[in-house]
């Protein structure tokens, strides 16, 4: 892990960017702590880190303000890393088909979503071994947002996450499905209820499939942006449960 820069945002967050890699990321830490802090790994939709950063840095200054860490890395093919061709293809075809009011077939979801997962996963675990070395972060781990297979294989597969808040609104793959029944840590998972890029059904049954014991759903009226304010605060009710 490399660091390019560093700032305050205010007196209570330190911000700083870095590479790991050809990957870039963003860490954001309390400005003064006196003990490790918890993290939080924030997850996102594959639009680039420029795009997503004024929502990024909003939900980083509330995991700050409830003394947890948050960092983020960027996707596989999005923002300045290259080009991922295939991934684009996919993109096309799920356009192709929505614009054409068709559904969007299992097909063109699994070359979306599937090889994306294979892809960030790892990454996401060599993010979480560069972060946990630095002095200022402790356990435990928490993950936040999408896309949701993301946090579903990252869920099953890395112990060190032992909560996470998923962001239902993307398409899921019907293996993921599988995955989510091997799931058991404590989920928050947040639906907008009008969403008209989800399909509400395939999100009822994906958290019907989770294996977890503890798990809640806040489905809300809205589409995909008209997320309440309210909603931040369960799920920080959620990771202040589970991370402190």
């Amino acid at each position: 892990m490399h660091f390019i820069s560093e700032q305050r945002l205010d007196d209570s967050v330190f911000e700083r960017q870095f590479t790991l890699g050809e990957i870039p990321g963003i860490l954001w830490t309390p400005a003064s702590a006196s003990t490790p802090a918890p993290l939080i790994l924030l997850g996102h939709p594959p639009l680039g880190l420029r795009k997503m950063y004024p929502r990024l840095v909003a939900r980083a200054r509330q995991a700050v303000a409830d003394g947890f860490a948050a960092a983020t890395i960027e996707l596989p093919g999005s923002g300045e890393r290259p080009r991922w061709h295939a991934a684009e293809q996919a993109r096309a075809d799920m356009r192709r088909a929505m614009e054409a009011g068709e559904r969007v077939s299992d097909d063109i979801i699994d070359a979306l979503v599937l090889p994306l997962v294979d892809k960030a996963v790892p990454e996401w675990q060599a993010a979480l071994d560069a972060l946990l070395s630095l002095p200022e972060i402790g356990g435990p781990v928490g993950y936040s947002g999408g896309v949701i297979s993301i946090g579903v294989r990252l869920a099953r597969v890395e112990p060190r996450v032992v909560a996470a808040g998923l962001f239902a609104g993307s398409f899921v793959p019907r293996t993921m499905f599988e995955e989510a029944r091997q799931v058991t840590i404590p989920l928050h998972v947040l639906l907008q209820w009008d969403d008209a890029g989800n399909d509400r059904q395939a999100a009822l049954d994906l958290f019907d499939a989770f294996g977890s014991k503890e798990k809640s759903l806040h489905a809300n009226m809205g589409g995909h942006t008209g997320v309440p304010p309210f909603a931040a605060d369960a799920a920080a009710q959620f990771f202040a449960r589970h991370l402190k």
